[in-house]
């Protein structure tokens, strides 16, 4: 199981609202969890957050077609929390600072 963490600031919530609609979608997602309007636990900015499977659709690919400026943290999902969003982690676009001391 992988998790995609999809941010935006408020000036982006309409582009992350379309491509939340997109994810929905897609045969790879498994959850698609509303958008939150603000900061919510290790994340820096408001998100919204995907549930998938391994990549055989090639999910990750086609989020970096369709994310425009927004940047999108994937990670696995493990017993390691902080290795999942920190060393195990993927970034597509700009990457942001994670509160990795809630992580432990």
């Amino acid at each position: 199981m992988y998790h995609a963490h999809i941010y935006f600031d408020h000036n982006q919530v309409r582009a992350a609202e379309q491509l939340h609609d997109k994810i929905a979608q897609h045969k790879a997602a498994k959850r698609v969890f509303p958008l939150v309007h603000r900061e919510v636990g290790p994340h820096s900015k408001p998100m919204f957050e995907v549930h998938f499977t391994e990549d055989k659709q090639g999910f990750v690919s086609w989020l970096d077609s369709q994310r425009g400026e927004l940047s999108a943290l994937i990670h696995p999902v493990s017993d390691d929390a902080l290795s999942d969003h920190t060393t195990k982690a993927l970034w597509l676009g700009k990457v942001l600072p994670i509160k990795t001391d809630i992580l432990f």
